[in-house]
C-alpha cells in the first residue's frame, strides 16, 4: 500500500503544479486571475532569477526527487539509509505551502485586492503532507521488518 501511495504522488504532484493555487484580482468587480505554481514560477523567472531557482528547488525538484527516491527504497533499488534525508526534504517542501499561505494572508490583510484560495493549494498541501507521511510510515515499516529479521520488500 505504501508503494502505491507513493507512486500516486508521481502523478499528483504535476497536477498540483498546474492546478489553480489562488485567484487574485485588483478590484472586486473585475475577473480574478488564476495563479498556479507553474505560472508563478514563470513570472518569477522574469523578475528574480535567484528566487526562481529557490522556488524551483522547493516546489518542483525537492518533492519529486524525494518521491522518486522513496519509490527506489520501497522497491529495493536504494538503501534505506536515505530515509532520514528524504524526511528532511519533505519538510523543506512544506516551506512552499507556508509561504503561499502567508502571501494570501498578507494580501487579504492589505485589502487592496481580492484573493481566493483555489483547489490546487489544497492538492499541493495534501501531496506534500502525504509524501511526508509516506516516508515516516516507510521508516516504521523498515524498522518493524528489521526487528523480526524479515527482508521482504515494503508495501506488500
Amino acid at each position: 500500500m505504501l508503494r502505491y501511495g507513493n507512486l500516486a504522488l508521481l502523478i499528483l504532484f504535476p497536477v498540483a503544479w498546474t492546478a489553480p493555487l489562488l485567484r487574485a484580482g485588483i478590484l472586486p468587480l473585475f475577473r480574478l486571475s488564476e495563479i498556479t505554481v507553474v505560472s508563478g514560477f514563470t513570472a518569477l523567472i522574469e523578475v528574480d532569477i535567484f528566487l526562481a531557482a529557490l522556488v524551483f528547488f522547493f516546489a518542483f525538484l525537492a518533492p519529486y526527487a524525494k518521491t522518486l527516491m522513496l519509490a527506489a527504497i520501497q522497491f529495493g533499488h536504494a538503501s534505506p539509509r536515505w530515509l532520514p534525508l528524504l524526511t528532511w526534504l519533505g519538510k523543506l517542501a512544506m516551506a512552499d505551502v507556508f509561504l503561499i499561505a502567508l502571501y494570501i494572508v498578507v494580501i487579504k490583510g492589505i485589502g487592496v485586492g481580492r484573493v481566493e484560495t483555489g483547489w490546487g493549494l489544497y492538492l499541493f498541501t495534501a501531496c506534500v503532507l502525504g509524501s511526508l507521511a509516506l516516508s515516516i510510515f516507510t521508516m516504521r515499516a523498515l524498522a518493524a521488518q528489521q526487528a523480526v529479521g524479515k527482508p521482504a520488500p515494503l508495501g506488500q
